[in-house]
């Protein structure tokens, strides 16, 4: 199968390179490589590669700066996945699309559905809802909801800066008032490898562990497998008083993707590999004192 991958060097889209290289031809576009934004550019390089999946993992993330940029996030975040889903249809091609958590306002006290309405509460969150409507010009398309992405070769989550803390004994402020489901982008890539294998319906899933944890538990979690007694500061987010709004209970259920027949591990299952994963390959680590 050819796949063509946007947002190849970002933490997902390196994770998602290397899994679907084993199930076919992968041209990585990084943003350097393909403006998504560009009609003209995007209709070229999906000419030359015909692919027969194009996954876009392109993103402005910039959360608090899309409070002042938000026309920076509606380019990349919306326009470009209605080029791109303009393209896979003329293609005849699959779309692959990545949303968040943050088209949710995060007043609910159980995990959010894929019935549930989103209520974005920031531009972000606002940039990314318009990208899933559009990414529904693409007759066949897979708009998968992912949230709080840790590992893989470019880390720089939320949980990774916990665990780098927590590694170096240093200390670390955590949210006691933020209720997750992180997911590990190997997992991810997988499941959208099996999404390409079976071919559900198309439509939106929630693509994310399961189970739900505050970030505090995680951290304790970290420590725990690390066996190190961490330095950890609760912290409550408003105390914070950052630009964007975060949505306090943003955990998703992953239900109506298990019934399409892809199972997601435990939260708790990915970050133990994870943890294993980083002792093997991190020469931090390995200098770190015991």
């Amino acid at each position: 199968m050819r796949f063509l991958v946007t947002g190849a060097a970002g933490q997902l889209g390196c994770a998602i390179v290397e899994r679907l290289s084993a199930s076919g031809t992968v041209t990585p576009m990084t943003r350097n490589d393909l403006d998504i934004t560009s009609e003209s550019d995007v209709l070229r390089v999906v000419q030359h590669s015909r692919p027969e999946a194009i996954v876009n993992c392109s993103a402005y993330n910039q959360v608090d700066q899309a409070e002042e940029q938000p026309a920076q996030a509606l380019e990349v975040n919306a326009f470009g996945v209605l080029v791109l889903a303009r393209a896979a249809r003329r293609a005849g091609a699959v779309l692959i699309h990545y949303s968040t958590d943050f088209v949710f306002d995060g007043e609910n006290d159980h995990p959010y559905t894929e019935t549930d309405s989103p209520a974005p509460q920031s531009n972000y969150g606002r940039s990314k809802l318009l990208g899933e409507w559009f990414a529904t010009d693409a007759p066949q398309h897979y708009v998968l909801r992912v949230e709080s992405l840790f590992g893989g070769r470019r880390p720089k989550s939320s949980v990774d800066r916990i665990l780098q803390a927590i590694q170096s004994r240093a200390p670390a402020h955590v949210f006691v008032d933020r209720t997750v489901t992180p997911s590990y982008v190997a997992d991810v890539a997988d499941a959208t490898a099996r999404l390409l294998q079976i071919r559900p319906a198309s439509g939106l899933y929630h693509c994310v562990s399961s189970g739900v944890t505050t970030w505090f538990e995680l951290a304790q979690e970290v420590a725990r497998l690390l066996e190190v007694t961490p330095h950890l500061i609760p912290t409550n987010l408003a105390a914070l008083s950052l630009p964007a709004a975060r949505p306090l209970y943003c955990a998703l259920s992953n239900e109506k993707l298990q019934r399409a027949g892809v199972q997601m591990p435990r939260w708790q299952d990915a970050l133990a590999r994870y943890v294993v994963d980083l002792k093997l390959t991190s020469p931090y680590n390995k200098q770190a004192p015991g």
